[in-house]
């Protein structure tokens, strides 16, 4: 009975850190996926506002 509860732990605690380091990486690869994503936005953002001063175009209401 002892070494069924031990073996139940062992499996339980090899699961909790296999579900970590799975949630870990998602988490790190989100995390990296957001930075070049904002990076990105703020390229596009800087080069359309340098590009469109050139050209303003404006509505008339």
């Amino acid at each position: 009975m002892f070494w069924k509860i031990v073996g139940a732990l062992i499996v339980a605690w090899i699961a909790f850190m296999v579900l970590g380091a799975v949630i870990g990486f998602v988490f790190k690869a989100v995390l990296w996926i957001a930075i070049i994503g904002g990076v990105a936005f703020l390229g596009a953002a800087a080069y359309g506002a340098i590009t469109g001063k050139k050209d303003p175009k404006r509505i008339n209401r």
